[in-house]
């Protein structure tokens, strides 16, 4: 049976080409022999920095959520002691854990800081302690603003 047109206008590769796309093989070894481990020397050198990198992000996403907290606490008290409230105690029904609230008024103005500690995910490192300020107009016709 004779060969179709189909195959007869296939290119056909030379010698010369075949050896161009092949790995260059050592005589007596296969391909690939001295490489054998070294995914495992990668993975060990590589994996620690990938974990340092994981818990550094962790802990900045655990910053950014604190600081979020401690920014509408410090409005909350900064509002409520501008209307007369006890500011301290509103900011602390809004504050993170262990956050320090101080509110101080000035003339008309009222203005709450909310300190609060991050929690790092690593034991050894540093403690990383975010804060927020808000300040509010003293509201008129009222006795006078709290802290």
């Amino acid at each position: 049976m004779a060969p179709g047109p189909a195959t007869d206008s296939l290119p056909t590769a030379g010698p010369r080409a075949a050896a161009a796309t092949a790995p260059a093989a050592r005589p007596g070894r296969p391909w690939g022999a001295g490489e054998r481990g070294s995914f495992t020397a990668e993975l060990a050198a590589g994996l620690p920095a990938l974990v340092l990198l994981l818990l550094a992000g962790l802990t900045a996403v655990e910053a950014v959520t604190t600081r979020a907290g401690c920014l509408d606490a410090a409005r909350e008290a900064a509002l409520a002691a501008s209307r007369g409230e006890p500011g301290s105690a509103v900011g602390a029904r809004y504050a993170p854990a262990g956050a320090d609230i101080s509110v101080t008024v000035s003339g008309d103005r009222v203005t709450a800081t909310v300190r609060a500690p991050v929690r790092t995910l690593g034991a050894r490192l540093p403690r990383i302690t975010v804060s927020a300020t808000a300040v509010a107009a003293v509201e008129p016709g009222i006795p006078g603003p709290r802290p």
